[in-house]
């Protein structure tokens, strides 16, 4: 898969590497969205891709305006996005789509690799999530 954003951090790049094949594709995939939603949205400013908790994530390190998400593999299989549990991103989004998404809690949504993933639901979430602590 052609990357649309490159790699700045040698550990995240290693984290993705590590992935199992069809579940990288689709977690790639989830990355252009975040990078793709804050670049579209001017008071996210600039994107930190590290890694917490060994997972990729992403935060808005200059204006501070989103919550922590980040990218790994469930335990029940396939991938996901997850957020901060203490937020109420994923309760809300949840209460958009109740019955759209695998969802784990409040503090994440899963997927299955062999699923695609309904890209302008999952656009909401990850906007939400950015500019989560501009609504506060």
């Amino acid at each position: 898969m052609q990357l649309k954003y490159p790699f700045s951090d040698t550990y995240v790049e290693r984290a993705f590497e590590a992935f199992p094949p069809k579940e990288q594709v689709g977690l790639l995939i989830l990355r252009d969205l975040i990078f793709d939603c804050a670049a579209e949205t001017k008071e996210v400013g600039s994107i930190l891709e590290a890694l917490k908790w060994g997972q990729p994530a992403y935060l808005t390190p200059d204006t501070k305006s989103g919550s922590t998400i980040r990218l790994g593999l469930p335990k029940t299989g396939g991938y996901g996005l997850y957020t901060h549990c203490q937020t109420t991103l994923i309760s809300d989004f949840q209460a958009l789509f109740p019955d759209d998404f695998v969802f784990e809690g409040n503090r994440a949504i899963h997927f299955r690799a062999e699923e695609s993933i309904p890209i302008d639901k999952v656009r909401l979430l990850i906007k939400a999530a950015l500019t989560y602590h501009l609504k506060k």
